[in-house]
């Protein structure tokens, strides 16, 4: 069907739909409204790295104590951190590209080595095609800076900080003066908070385009796309992926879309519940689904119920049960304090659930740049306790994250079988609370 026709429709389904955010945060999930196209996008990108150039990396830099930050990279093998760093639109290094940032007593450098210029806010500082003349280029100017911490990607810990190959790394070594290799160090910790460090623009960003798929999310459990008896979950699973695609949205993995019931087996100590197949009434239904736009990536799971012929609500079981996740969410947001690692925050909101007699899973990741971003890992799936070196990482402000976990209850509507409500929303902490990017969701989708 037409866009605006589908624009429309969407917005009347999202008027009925049995979505809510939190009163005390006063959002409402609305209609998708506008996505840029993919010519007005990087107006909009460039302004917010050029902010964060200028004003978030000197401060950055400061803070873990390096004095130069190298970043060469060749193309096919981009750096993980690369594209944050450069003007859009950007698709590949070009031979081998040289970012270096300074901090020198005259200020703040942003100096471009490079065969192609890349322009504002960098200064060319080398512009050639020789290769060797490019690295005897660099080293000149690491030279005439003298710095004493040279960061370089390199991180046996943090993938996304290990993005120096060791073909660059070599040829570095050799162009660098004697004894500058010594002046080498990991820029592990400089990367993480580059990645992980959200500005007040792309905070105020990230309500849109959580907004986004949430409310394709909204549309997708619906009646609209939804025939109890003849829709099977990957039918649904494939709608949301086609809806992003319309909208020029590009997921970072497959929609998953899963049905739990009363004759469906589930435990108390099973990892996962919820089977593929097709979807009927009395069903319980999940989804999980990320995109990313404007460089901002979400990860969001939600949950509907098929109603039953005679029915107009949910089950009390399951009004009681997805109130059950909320509180999980609650006591998990609520451990969350500046400088306290993710293992604590895990050990401290974990304990809080089964004080509550909660049967939690919590495996909270960072999201920012990438779907699984650096920063404190809270839990994983298969280990409920402690994650060495990302989980010591500590909480620091204006940060996001995907609050994400699940709970497990049994229903008495389901002769006392176990059901699994499965939550993930995207979150900004701000250095006192967290606030939930555009709501979250503390009621259940309806299909009639």
């Amino acid at each position: 069907m037409p866009p605006s026709y589908r624009f429309g429709l969407l917005a009347m389904l999202l008027a009925g739909t049995c979505l809510a955010a939190e009163p005390e945060q006063g959002e409402v999930l609305e209609a998708p409204g506008a996505v840029l196209s993919w010519r007005q996008r990087p107006a909009v990108e460039n302004r917010i790295m050029t902010e964060r150039l200028e004003q978030l990396l000197p401060q950055l830099m400061e803070e873990t104590g390096i004095d130069m930050w190298l970043v060469i990279n060749r193309e096919y093998a981009e750096d993980p951190v690369y594209f944050s760093l450069v003007p859009q639109p950007s698709f590949a290094a070009r031979r081998t590209t040289m970012l270096l940032f300074a901090r020198t007593p005259e200020g703040f450098e942003r100096l471009s080595v490079n065969r192609y210029p890349l322009g504002a806010p960098y200064e060319t500082a080398w512009s050639g095609g020789d290769l060797d003349a490019q690295w005897a280029a660099l080293a000149d100017l690491i030279t005439q800076r003298n710095p004493q911490r040279i960061a370089i990607n390199s991180s046996r810990d943090w993938p996304v900080a290990d993005g120096l190959t060791q073909g660059l790394y070599q040829r570095l070594v050799a162009a660098l003066p004697t004894g500058y290799e010594e002046r080498l160090v990991s820029a592990e910790a400089l990367v993480v908070r580059w990645v992980e460090t959200r500005t007040e623009r792309e905070a105020e960003l990230y309500r849109h385009v959580v907004g986004l798929a949430r409310s394709v999310i909204a549309e997708a459990f619906s009646n609209a796309v939804i025939t109890p008896g003849a829709t099977h979950t990957d039918d649904v699973a494939w709608f949301i992926r086609e809806r992003f695609a319309e909208l020029q949205l590009p997921v970072w993995f497959q929609p998953y879309v899963n049905r739990q019931a009363a004759d469906l087996p589930c435990t108390e100590d099973q990892d996962f519940c919820g089977a593929a197949g097709i979807i009927r009434r009395g069903d319980v239904l999940h989804t999980d689904v990320g995109i990313c736009y404007l460089k901002l990536c979400t990860d969001t799971q939600e949950m509907a119920y098929v109603l039953r012929n005679e029915e107009t609500a949910p089950p009390p079981g399951l009004r009681k049960a997805l109130a059950l996740g909320n509180q999980w969410q609650d006591d998990l947001t609520d451990a969350f304090v500046s400088g306290r690692s993710g293992n604590e925050i895990l050990a401290k909101s974990l304990a809080t659930s089964r004080k509550r007699g909660l049967i939690a899973s919590t495996y909270t990741h960072p999201i920012g740049f990438f779907g699984h971003a650096p920063g404190p890992t809270i839990g994983m799936w298969d280990n409920q306790g402690d994650t060495p070196v990302r989980g010591d990482w500590p909480l620091a402000p204006m940060t996001a994250y995907a609050i994400e976990g699940n709970i497990r209850t049994r229903l008495s509507e389901w002769d006392d079988n176990w059901v699994q409500i499965k939550l993930e929303q995207t979150a900004l902490f701000n250095g006192q609370s967290v606030r939930y990017s555009a709501g979250r969701q503390t009621q259940w989708h309806l299909v009639r």
